[in-house]
């Protein structure tokens, strides 16, 4: 029996979410960003209206108000999103249990034993994207085919609020005429290379021969050319095998340039106690550590290395970030942002691999006092009990909690 797996995307997640909640904000531009003051205006999320004045995701936000004087911008609220991806959740929960997130506001399903019960595919796509709307508020976009990469490329086609479905039977007019930078994974590098040698849409890829994407792009090649020719055959996840969340980190622009290895250790310590933090309310430990670097020039570097055991001490998450920083970094340039993640998530019970070398009580009052300052700033703020590391430059010692990320597990486990 063919597969039947739906995409489904949350129509401007962040920003719908505010609208709902400040029902002033309807009918208005209105777009989720950062702190201008601190060097972190950028647009994360806007609503359609502002989406029709050419704001885009990513820019600044002074160059989005040149386009729209009356751009309103609101401060991201990372727990109302979690909350609003969980009551999307339990409406998928009623169609499938194999459901799979991709980022907070984007799920696969799989709902192949469901079709006798509620439908075809694209009946039981709006049927979830009525729902939706009726029960949340949000609206969603649904893309309805046999593999999880022809879903993901439907739910773009038409937004919001509406189904598109990709079958064998039309994928070649529909999928194939796409640019090339539509289909997963082929970001701005892998699309200049494709359009080096004449490929210039995912058809193109489908056509060429997979050794020359191999010669081209290595195994990922060989990846995207069965992408393309709709030959991917990746399961669905089941609801609870995995967290919902599958990173958590903070991202900093920083109010001054960095200029030293003693700037970065203490951002890379301010960052990994919010990511700590946080990992601790949603009762999660981490096995590996990812730092993200960009220079004033905007050059880029983004490195990973694993922990010996799973933590959520900031200490030690600091540590290793500090770690792989200075075994990857020189100081060509001041350094404008740094960012800390933790992921591989497991729960803080699970079993371990004890090691003869650890001290196992050590660590255990070390996640004790962590969790009791934890009770104590959120009695009296986040700044009544500090490191001393962070009172070298009370500039530089900002709170990152306002600005969490929540980044999206990989499509490769």
């Amino acid at each position: 029996m063919e597969r039947v797996i739906l995409h489904s995307d949350l129509n401007n997640f962040y920003a719908s979410v505010e609208c709902l909640h400040q029902p002033e904000l309807q009918g208005k531009p209105v777009a989720v960003g950062g702190s201008v003051e601190r060097r972190h205006g950028i647009i994360l999320a806007r609503n359609t209206i502002a989406k029709n004045f050419g704001i885009k995701t990513g820019e600044a936000i002074w160059q989005a108000r040149q386009r729209c004087p009356g751009l309103i911008v609101t401060p991201p609220d990372y727990g109302k999103y979690i909350r609003f991806s969980k009551l999307a959740r339990e409406i998928y929960r009623d169609y499938t249990d194999k459901i799979e997130a991709f980022g907070i506001d984007e799920n696969w399903l799989d709902v192949t034993d469901s079709t006798r019960l509620f439908g075809d595919g694209e009946h039981i796509a709006h049927e979830i994207r009525r729902r939706m709307r009726a029960e949340t508020g949000i609206t969603v976009s649904v893309g309805v085919s046999w593999n999880k990469i022809f879903a993901k490329l439907g739910s773009d086609l038409k937004k919001p609020d509406d189904v598109s479905v990709i079958s064998p039977d039309n994928y070649k007019q529909r999928v194939w005429p796409l640019p090339a930078k539509e289909l997963l994974y082929v970001g701005p590098s892998t699309r200049r290379k494709l359009a080096k040698i004449g490929l210039y849409t995912i058809g193109d890829i489908a056509a060429v021969s997979p050794a020359v994407l191999t010669g081209l792009l290595g195994k990922w090649g060989e990846y995207l050319w069965s992408f393309a020719n709709g030959l991917d055959t990746t399961p669905v996840s089941i609801l609870g095998t995995e967290s919902m969340i599958k990173g958590i980190g903070n991202s900093m622009t920083t109010p001054r340039d960095l200029e030293n290895n003693e700037d970065a250790k203490m951002l890379f310590y301010i960052l990994s106690e919010s990511v700590a933090e946080r990992l601790r309310s949603h009762c999660l430990k981490g096995r590996t550590v990812q730092i993200h670097v960009r220079d004033r020039d905007l050059v880029t570097i983004d490195r990973q290395a694993p922990l010996n055991t799973p933590t959520f001490v900031s200490s030690e998450i600091a540590e290793k970030a500090f770690e792989i920083f200075l075994k990857n970094w020189t100081w060509n340039k001041p350094i404008r942002s740094i960012g800390v993640r933790v992921t591989d998530l497991v729960i803080p019970d699970g079993c371990t691999q004890l090691s003869l070398f650890d001290d196992d009580n050590r660590k255990l009052k070390k996640e004790l006092l962590e969790k009791c300052i934890d009770d104590i700033r959120s009695r009296y703020g986040h700044y009544s009990t500090q490191r001393a590391l962070m009172l070298k430059d009370k500039k530089l010692n900002a709170n990152p909690m306002e600005e969490n990320v929540i980044f999206p597990v990989s499509y490769f486990r």
